[in-house]
């Protein structure tokens, strides 16, 4: 199973969403998490790690294999356990590098995922639809769109809500930390909320088994809901994938309204 996670404005939490989904994932196959953003990879910094392996070495050695064992053979653990693939820190090389996987016929990612032990959690960071994470995104089972609870980022969300749902299948929306209430933020979008997870950094660290940082991934609110999030996205994997024509709509005014969207039908026209 692949899994994105990815952003359409600012820094909402979304490295911190995929390090927690793959902490608390249900029992079953192991997951890993590969750092796809464009604008450079944070694990390295905030995890004193070594730059290879990493993205780097995985594309390097994708353009003479597409066994599905490579994509371990790549990762480094964190303190806690998790195993992740690093990107590179700066924005060209992690650019270039994702230009370099989307050129290859089977990614080692999709090639991981494919098989029964394996999820992959990708952090895409912030995209647009000339991204060069976009072949990821596009190629994934579940894609989970995280933003803020606040004007600016929720109104960047509400003009692209359209466009992001034919960007791949089992798309959600993860929201992150205080602003507007759930019931709010579904009624003005009209999609319903996947998830909402508290911002708390010390939380974060434990997660990531970072000792004497916050709570352990059990007991946090941010534990919980990742934990949440994680179940829903077994349970969808476990059923047939959406097509086009049966996908949930936006029930929004406008000649485009009969275009497919995030999730249940809902027919409030409130603003936020």
């Amino acid at each position: 199973m692949l899994v994105v996670v990815f952003s359409l404005k600012g820094s909402p939490g979304v490295t911190t969403l995929a390090l927690a989904l793959a902490a608390r994932w249900p029992e079953g196959p192991q997951p890993i998490v590969v750092e796809c953003d464009p604008a450079g990879g944070d694990l390295v910094a905030r995890y004193r790690l070594e730059q290879a392996p990493g993205l780097v070495s995985l594309a390097a050695a994708g353009r003479r294999s597409s066994d599905p064992g490579l994509l371990q053979q790549h990762t480094q653990e964190l303190p806690g356990g998790l195993r992740v693939v690093v990107g590179p820190v700066g924005a060209e090389q992690a650019r270039a590098t994702l230009v370099e996987l989307a050129q290859q016929q089977t990614s080692a990612m999709r090639a991981a995922a494919d098989t029964p032990d394996t999820v992959v959690i990708a952090d895409c960071g912030r995209v647009d639809p000339d991204s060069p994470a976009m072949s990821i995104i596009r190629s994934a089972d579940a894609m989970l769109l995280v933003t803020r609870a606040r004007d600016d980022q929720l109104a960047h969300v509400s003009g692209k809500l359209r466009s992001v749902a034919r960007w791949g299948r089992r798309p959600g929306l993860v929201v992150v930390g205080e602003g507007y209430p759930t019931s709010e933020i579904e009624r003005a979008l009209g999609v319903n909320v996947m998830g909402r997870i508290p911002h708390e950094d010390k939380d974060a660290a434990a997660l990531a088994g970072r000792p004497g940082r916050g709570r352990s991934p059990a007991k946090s609110s941010l534990g919980r809901a990742a934990a949440r999030i994680a179940a829903q996205l077994v349970s969808q994997y476990a059923e047939p994938s959406p097509t086009t024509a049966h996908m949930p709509r936006l029930a929004s005014p406008g000649p485009s309204s009969d275009e497919p969207t995030f999730a249940a039908d809902n027919e409030s026209g409130a603003r936020l």
